[in-house]
């Protein structure tokens, strides 16, 4: 019997909890898959029930390890191409490998492109996915990409604070137009980090641009990998003057040294949210507050199937 056309929500392993809390918003159940892997590590998938006609979400975020949740993802995709689902759409709230999205030095790749051709050839019909590293990887894709902004859930939590005195900060000049967004919705000022990158995932920041001697500062971007330019951000801001920092970011990738830099610094907090599971070493420290955004991928994954308006959920300036 077909499904004819009913929304259905399926998971990868890579973050199962904000799935269900998906389908909560949703007031459905999460569909029923088989996923493990073989012995030599290779990954087996069985959808558990009949999609044949459906309009059908996998959630999966292709976060650490990333190929193997990517690989993961393609393989799901590619299950239920095979099962007949009429239309599949990849929520992927973090998308990985979305760091080269140009050949900014010679004979390097642009991952970011090659990842959305290989989701596209595997059968996916449409992506849906938050706050991505460059916007312009939408262009990448050859189906329609839904591209959603975790501004209203952490600028809620941030008015929730009632901090005194805030001036928002973009930690380099890429991320001025997201940091104005912020800047706006909270009616601050805006203070520039000039740094100068010294090697992969290593920054020196150099000085700031604007004022911020005794204010609140919040440093806005769209991910926090090992932490080392936030703390190098911390320790400017602090040195110039500032009362305080928060840092705020959608990804909180957190990888490698990123914990106990944290832990260890003068930063009061890093408010992210669980586009990417926090991982159980990092639950313990204080500074670290996650937010959700299942009711924000729950209502675009509605508004999807029903053929409804995604930008609606948006003010024009959250798309800045």
């Amino acid at each position: 019997m077909s499904d004819n056309g009913r929304v259905r929500v399926f998971s990868g392993r890579a973050n199962t909890d904000l799935a269900h809390e998906i389908c909560q918003y949703m007031n459905i159940e999460l569909g029923r898959t088989v996923i493990k892997d073989f012995s030599d590590g290779e990954i087996y998938v069985r959808i558990g029930e009949n999609v044949r006609g459906g309009d059908v979400f996998v959630i999966q975020p292709t976060c650490s390890p990333g190929n193997t949740n990517l690989m993961e993802l393609l393989i799901m995709i590619d299950a239920l191409n095979r099962s007949s689902a009429k239309r599949i759409t990849a929520v992927i709230p973090y998308y990985g490998y979305a760091r080269q999205d140009r050949k900014c030095e010679p004979r390097v790749p642009i991952t970011s492109k090659l990842v959305a051709d290989l989701v596209h050839t595997a059968g996916c019909d449409r992506v849906l996915t938050i706050d991505l590293h460059a916007g312009q990887i939408q262009g990448f894709f050859n189906i329609p990409v839904d591209h959603l902004f975790a501004v209203n859930v952490l600028i809620s939590y941030i008015k929730s604070l009632k901090l005194p005195n805030i001036v928002v900060i973009s930690p380099d000049a890429g991320g001025v137009e997201r940091a104005r967004a912020y800047a706006k919705r909270l009616g601050s000022s805006l203070a520039i980090i000039d740094k100068r990158r010294d090697g992969i995932n290593v920054a020196k920041a150099m000085h700031i641009i604007g004022d911020v001697r005794g204010k609140v500062a919040i440093i806005v971007d769209d991910m926090i990998d090992t932490a080392g330019t936030l703390m190098e951000a911390t320790n400017a801001l602090l040195e110039a003057g500032a009362a305080e920092v928060h840092a705020c970011c959608t990804h909180a990738v957190l990888s490698g040294p990123a914990g106990d830099r944290i832990r260890e610094s003068p930063i009061k907090s890093v408010i992210a949210t669980n586009t990417i599971p926090l991982r159980d070493d990092l639950k313990s420290i204080d500074k670290i507050k996650i937010l959700s955004v299942a009711s924000l991928l729950g209502e675009a994954i509605l508004r999807i199937h029903s053929e409804s308006s995604i930008s609606s959920l948006f003010d024009a300036e959250d798309n800045l």
